[in-house]
Protein backbone atom coordinates (compact mmCIF):
# COMPACT_ATOMS: atom_id res chain seq x y z
CA UNK A 1 0.00 0.00 0.00
CA UNK A 2 1.42 3.66 -1.12
CA UNK A 3 0.82 5.80 1.60
CA UNK A 4 2.09 8.82 0.41
CA UNK A 5 3.04 12.27 2.78
CA UNK A 6 1.60 12.11 6.16
CA UNK A 7 -1.42 13.92 6.67
CA UNK A 8 -2.52 16.08 9.77
CA UNK A 9 -4.34 13.93 12.20
CA UNK A 10 -7.94 15.00 11.98
CA UNK A 11 -10.33 15.36 14.87
CA UNK A 12 -14.06 14.71 15.41
CA UNK A 13 -15.41 17.57 15.43
CA UNK A 14 -18.38 17.28 18.25
CA UNK A 15 -18.62 14.48 20.36
CA UNK A 16 -21.83 14.97 21.48
CA UNK A 17 -23.89 11.64 22.47
CA UNK A 18 -20.35 10.25 21.78
CA UNK A 19 -18.82 8.24 24.27
CA UNK A 20 -14.57 8.81 25.15
CA UNK A 21 -14.31 5.51 23.45
CA UNK A 22 -16.43 6.20 20.83
CA UNK A 23 -14.38 9.29 19.63
CA UNK A 24 -11.04 7.45 20.29
CA UNK A 25 -12.42 4.53 17.41
CA UNK A 26 -13.85 7.64 15.18
CA UNK A 27 -10.57 9.55 14.94
CA UNK A 28 -8.24 6.85 14.81
CA UNK A 29 -10.86 5.60 11.90
CA UNK A 30 -9.79 8.84 10.29
CA UNK A 31 -6.34 8.94 11.02
CA UNK A 32 -5.66 5.81 9.29
CA UNK A 33 -4.00 5.44 6.21
CA UNK A 34 -5.15 1.64 5.62
CA UNK A 35 -8.84 3.19 5.92
CA UNK A 36 -8.56 5.94 3.42
CA UNK A 37 -6.65 3.35 1.12
CA UNK A 38 -9.53 1.33 1.26
CA UNK A 39 -11.91 3.99 0.29
CA UNK A 40 -9.82 5.14 -2.68
CA UNK A 41 -8.75 1.21 -3.95
CA UNK A 42 -12.64 0.31 -3.36
CA UNK A 43 -12.80 -2.42 -0.55
CA UNK A 44 -15.10 -3.14 2.17
CA UNK A 45 -12.50 -2.88 4.75
CA UNK A 46 -8.97 -2.20 5.92
CA UNK A 47 -8.49 -5.81 6.21
CA UNK A 48 -8.37 -6.22 2.77
CA UNK A 49 -4.78 -5.11 3.10
CA UNK A 50 -3.75 -7.54 5.53
CA UNK A 51 -4.57 -10.64 3.06
CA UNK A 52 -2.68 -8.54 0.60
CA UNK A 53 -0.27 -8.37 2.93
CA UNK A 54 0.35 -11.86 3.71
CA UNK A 55 -0.33 -12.93 0.18
CA UNK A 56 2.97 -10.87 -0.81
CA UNK A 57 5.10 -12.96 1.75
CA UNK A 58 3.46 -16.19 1.39
CA UNK A 59 2.31 -16.71 -1.80
CA UNK A 60 -1.33 -17.41 -1.14
CA UNK A 61 -3.32 -17.15 -3.65
CA UNK A 62 -0.89 -18.76 -6.28
CA UNK A 63 -2.74 -21.17 -7.96
CA UNK A 64 -5.43 -21.29 -6.09
CA UNK A 65 -8.57 -22.10 -7.48
CA UNK A 66 -11.10 -22.52 -5.18
CA UNK A 67 -11.26 -20.67 -2.04
CA UNK A 68 -13.34 -20.50 0.99
CA UNK A 69 -13.85 -17.66 3.04
CA UNK A 70 -14.85 -17.80 6.85
CA UNK A 71 -16.22 -14.83 8.67
CA UNK A 72 -16.56 -13.26 5.14
CA UNK A 73 -18.43 -9.93 6.39
CA UNK A 74 -18.31 -7.64 4.90
CA UNK A 75 -16.25 -8.64 2.52
CA UNK A 76 -12.65 -7.31 1.73
CA UNK A 77 -10.81 -11.13 1.51
CA UNK A 78 -13.22 -12.54 -0.71
CA UNK A 79 -12.84 -9.05 -3.05
CA UNK A 80 -9.04 -9.46 -2.44
CA UNK A 81 -9.02 -12.92 -3.70
CA UNK A 82 -11.25 -11.94 -6.76
CA UNK A 83 -8.75 -9.32 -7.79
CA UNK A 84 -5.82 -11.53 -7.40
CA UNK A 85 -7.36 -15.04 -8.71
CA UNK A 86 -10.63 -13.74 -11.20
CA UNK A 87 -11.62 -17.46 -12.17
CA UNK A 88 -11.29 -18.73 -8.56
CA UNK A 89 -14.34 -19.69 -6.94
CA UNK A 90 -15.10 -18.25 -3.95
CA UNK A 91 -17.45 -19.46 -1.50
CA UNK A 92 -18.29 -17.17 1.90
CA UNK A 93 -19.97 -17.58 5.40
CA UNK A 94 -21.01 -15.67 7.77
CA UNK A 95 -23.71 -15.06 10.46
CA UNK A 96 -24.09 -11.08 9.27
CA UNK A 97 -25.76 -10.12 6.07
CA UNK A 98 -23.30 -9.28 3.55
CA UNK A 99 -23.81 -7.40 0.30
CA UNK A 100 -23.28 -9.31 -3.12
CA UNK A 101 -19.85 -9.90 -4.55
CA UNK A 102 -19.56 -10.78 -8.31
CA UNK A 103 -18.02 -14.06 -8.58
CA UNK A 104 -18.23 -14.77 -4.69
CA UNK A 105 -21.41 -17.47 -3.51
CA UNK A 106 -22.16 -16.36 0.11
CA UNK A 107 -23.98 -18.38 2.46
CA UNK A 108 -25.48 -16.36 5.57
CA UNK A 109 -25.59 -19.19 8.61
CA UNK A 110 -23.27 -19.94 11.68
CA UNK A 111 -20.34 -22.03 10.40
CA UNK A 112 -20.32 -23.55 13.63
CA UNK A 113 -24.08 -25.49 12.74
CA UNK A 114 -23.36 -28.77 12.13
CA UNK A 115 -24.76 -28.68 8.46
CA UNK A 116 -22.51 -25.96 7.91
CA UNK A 117 -19.05 -27.78 6.57
CA UNK A 118 -20.71 -29.88 4.04
CA UNK A 119 -23.13 -26.70 2.63
CA UNK A 120 -19.90 -24.86 2.16
CA UNK A 121 -18.10 -27.64 0.61
CA UNK A 122 -21.44 -28.79 -1.45
CA UNK A 123 -21.44 -25.29 -2.79
CA UNK A 124 -17.69 -24.87 -3.46
CA UNK A 125 -17.82 -28.04 -5.85
CA UNK A 126 -14.80 -29.62 -5.01
CA UNK A 127 -11.96 -29.46 -2.75
CA UNK A 128 -10.56 -26.25 -1.71
CA UNK A 129 -7.04 -24.89 -2.49
CA UNK A 130 -7.35 -22.57 0.40
CA UNK A 131 -9.44 -21.70 3.49
CA UNK A 132 -9.32 -18.69 4.82
CA UNK A 133 -10.66 -17.19 8.65
CA UNK A 134 -10.84 -14.01 9.49
CA UNK A 135 -13.41 -14.91 12.32
CA UNK A 136 -13.23 -13.63 15.95
CA UNK A 137 -15.68 -14.48 18.88
CA UNK A 138 -18.00 -11.20 19.93
CA UNK A 139 -16.17 -9.96 23.09
CA UNK A 140 -17.20 -9.68 26.15
CA UNK A 141 -15.07 -8.04 27.63
CA UNK A 142 -12.94 -11.40 30.09
CA UNK A 143 -10.03 -11.50 28.54
CA UNK A 144 -9.24 -15.44 29.11
CA UNK A 145 -13.37 -16.23 27.82
CA UNK A 146 -12.95 -14.02 24.96
CA UNK A 147 -9.41 -15.94 23.84
CA UNK A 148 -11.25 -19.46 24.45
CA UNK A 149 -14.19 -18.60 22.58
CA UNK A 150 -11.91 -17.08 19.48
CA UNK A 151 -10.40 -20.24 19.59
CA UNK A 152 -12.39 -22.66 19.34
CA UNK A 153 -13.68 -20.51 15.96
CA UNK A 154 -9.98 -21.25 14.69
CA UNK A 155 -9.77 -24.93 15.74
CA UNK A 156 -13.39 -25.59 13.93
CA UNK A 157 -11.55 -23.69 10.82
CA UNK A 158 -8.84 -26.07 11.16
CA UNK A 159 -10.93 -29.36 11.48
CA UNK A 160 -12.99 -27.76 8.10
CA UNK A 161 -9.64 -27.33 6.39
CA UNK A 162 -8.04 -30.74 7.56
CA UNK A 163 -10.95 -32.69 6.25
CA UNK A 164 -11.69 -30.56 3.18
CA UNK A 165 -8.49 -29.05 1.55
CA UNK A 166 -6.85 -30.50 -1.77
CA UNK A 167 -3.66 -31.50 -1.17
CA UNK A 168 -0.67 -28.76 -0.88
CA UNK A 169 -3.33 -26.58 -0.05
CA UNK A 170 -3.60 -23.78 2.36
CA UNK A 171 -5.16 -22.44 5.89
CA UNK A 172 -5.30 -18.76 7.50
CA UNK A 173 -6.76 -18.25 10.52
CA UNK A 174 -6.96 -15.16 12.92
CA UNK A 175 -5.62 -15.87 16.25
CA UNK A 176 -5.06 -14.14 19.52
CA UNK A 177 -1.82 -12.80 21.06
CA UNK A 178 0.18 -16.29 21.96
CA UNK A 179 -0.10 -17.45 18.95
CA UNK A 180 -2.32 -20.76 18.34
CA UNK A 181 -2.75 -23.59 21.25
CA UNK A 182 -0.31 -26.56 21.94
CA UNK A 183 -3.79 -28.99 20.58
CA UNK A 184 -4.12 -26.81 17.36
CA UNK A 185 -0.38 -25.86 16.67
CA UNK A 186 0.08 -30.30 16.67
CA UNK A 187 -2.71 -31.22 14.42
CA UNK A 188 -1.43 -28.42 11.85
CA UNK A 189 1.82 -29.35 12.41
CA UNK A 190 0.50 -32.85 11.34
CA UNK A 191 -1.46 -32.21 8.21
CA UNK A 192 0.51 -29.26 6.85
CA UNK A 193 4.48 -28.64 5.83
CA UNK A 194 5.43 -25.52 7.54
CA UNK A 195 3.12 -23.65 10.10
CA UNK A 196 3.79 -20.14 10.88
CA UNK A 197 2.57 -17.50 12.48
CA UNK A 198 2.57 -13.60 11.11
CA UNK A 199 1.64 -10.07 12.02
CA UNK A 200 0.94 -8.31 9.08
CA UNK A 201 1.33 -4.39 8.97
CA UNK A 202 -2.02 -3.93 8.43
CA UNK A 203 -2.38 -5.34 12.11
CA UNK A 204 -2.83 -2.27 14.27
CA UNK A 205 -0.35 -1.74 16.24
CA UNK A 206 -2.15 -2.34 19.64
CA UNK A 207 -4.43 -5.22 17.99
CA UNK A 208 -3.75 -8.73 19.83
CA UNK A 209 -4.34 -10.32 16.44
CA UNK A 210 -1.72 -12.71 14.90
CA UNK A 211 -2.09 -15.30 11.83
CA UNK A 212 -1.42 -18.68 11.60
CA UNK A 213 -0.13 -19.83 7.98
CA UNK A 214 -0.12 -23.22 7.52
CA UNK A 215 0.69 -24.66 4.05
CA UNK A 216 1.70 -27.58 1.98
CA UNK A 217 -1.44 -29.53 3.12
CA UNK A 218 -0.53 -33.86 3.45
CA UNK A 219 -3.65 -34.57 4.09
Amino acid sequence: MTRGSKTPDKRVKTAKGRTASQVRWLERQLNDPYVRAAKADGYRSRAAYKLIELDEKFGLLKGASRVVDLGIAPGGWSQVVRAKRPKAEVVGIDLLEVEPLEGVTILQMDFMADDAPGILADALGGPPDLVLSDMAANTVGHKQTDHLRTMGLVEAAAWFATENLAPGGGFVAKVLAGGTDSDLLMLLKKHFTTVKHAKPPASRKGSSEWYVIAQGFKG
